[in-house]
């Protein structure tokens, strides 16, 4: 009984542990990442007039990533990787944390179209795995910490802790990796969520933020046309998910033929001359997220969808070139701007209405792509009214079955 005890104390101790030091990774490198995306995209242009700025900085940033991954390896690695390594070899190798923390930042300073979760997950999991191997007592729940520094990882950056407990247990529901009781599990994860998120907001009111939030869309109340657009808007969200899978597999199955180094390039070729011409387009997306909530009317609804589509097919270039990062942010970008073009179709600029367009949308592509429908609801709480609750999670449920239903009949 008094060994339980203890190691349940120890268990709630490194939670809180994990939680705070997550938190103020997080913060360094969402600071460094923002530090060097200023010198480089502000002060640089601004101090010196280069021709083709960013199709140069673009092209000459991927072919040095391309030289660092051939050096290094093939990092970063996506977070459906790092838990997959987590479940199937029950460790993770965090020998290589400087090489995992530089892959991750590299693609982020260059304006790739990708979030920073992906490498953060890793680094985090690394750390999780190295208490366990060098503190003896903890090397028994190494596995549940893991789990535990994902899912504040997902939450800091998303400013939601329940995504990343609802991330980390729709992916575990055969229950392989976290064995201990349901409300002790929930318990570490309050504990360490609230570690990680206060010392992410001490650290961002002391220094500043390094990411900005994603924007917070006006409250609404939903008239019977947008219960007929209902029906609409979710399949208009499928069809982008289902664009997402297709852009996915195009551009592995192409960019896979050519070697190392080039392949890298051709994705900062692609990044830099879309980003010449929609510099919307690059970047994770939140930013633009604020500034088209703010102004909307300054995009025609064609252009909206336009953005969409290209903003889906930059993120999957860049991932399978080899600029890799999360997928999350981008997507909700491109959902949003699906949703306002649809919304501004059938309503014109009536904020509200195209807030019920965009959440519904969005909803339905996150749970196209995700399959996890209260893992989703609780991401677009982040923004989103939560008078909304109902039809975002029957919009995020319809998404997953009719993908899943989609991809089962091909």
């Amino acid at each position: 009984m008094g060994k339980t005890v203890r190691n349940n104390a120890y268990l709630i101790l490194f939670c809180c542990i994990i939680g705070a030091v997550a938190g103020g990774v997080i913060w360094a490198f969402l600071k460094v990442m923002a530090l060097g995306t200023h010198f480089l995209w502000e002060w640089l242009p601004s101090s010196y007039s280069i021709p083709c700025y960013t199709l140069v900085v673009c092209t000459l940033g991927a072919f040095l990533i391309g030289c660092f991954r051939r050096r290094f390896g093939d990092y970063p690695e996506e977070l459906d990787t790092v838990m997959a390594k987590v479940k199937a070899e029950k460790t993770f190798d965090y020998s290589h944390m400087p090489v995992l923390l530089l892959s991750a930042l590299f693609p982020l300073l260059l304006g790739c179209s990708i979030g920073p979760e992906a490498g953060l997950t890793g680094v985090i999991v690394g750390l999780c795995y190295w208490i366990g191997d060098n503190l003896s007592f903890a090397r028994q729940n190494a596995k549940e910490y893991s789990q535990v520094g994902v899912a504040v990882t997902l939450g800091v950056l998303f400013r939601s802790p329940l995504f990343g407990v609802f991330a980390v247990e729709e992916e575990n529901r055969d229950k392989e990796i976290i064995r201990l009781p349901g409300t002790l599990k929930l318990f570490l994860y309050g504990l360490a969520a609230a570690a990680g998120t206060g010392c992410y907001m001490i650290l961002s009111a002391l220094f500043g933020a390094g990411l900005g939030a994603l924007p917070s869309f006006p409250e609404m109340q939903p008239e019977p046309l947008d219960y007929v657009m209902l029906v609409v808007y979710i399949l208009l969200g499928c069809v982008l998910a289902k664009f997402y899978f297709l852009t996915h597999q195009a551009a592995e199955k192409i960019l896979s033929v050519l070697p190392q180094i080039a392949r890298e390039t051709a994705g900062g070729i692609c990044l830099g001359a879309m980003g010449m011409l929609m510099p919307v387009l690059m970047f994770s997306g939140e930013e633009a997220m604020g500034e088209l909530v703010a102004d909307c009317e300054r995009y025609a609804p064609l252009i909206l969808a336009v953005i969409a589509f290209l903003k889906v097919l930059l993120t999957n270039i860049c991932i399978q070139s080899g600029l890799k990062g999360g997928h999350f942010f981008p997507i909700i970008f491109a959902g949003v701007c699906l949703g306002y073009a649809a919304g501004a179709l059938v309503f014109g600029y009536a904020i509200g209405h195209m807030a019920f367009g965009a959440a519904v949308v969005t909803a339905a592509l996150l749970g196209g792509i995700m399959r996890k429908p209260l893992a989703v609801t609780v991401l677009l709480f982040l923004c989103f009214p939560i008078k909304l609750f109902l039809w975002i999670f029957l919009s995020a449920a319809a998404g997953s079955m009719i993908c899943s239903k989609s991809e089962t009949a091909e």
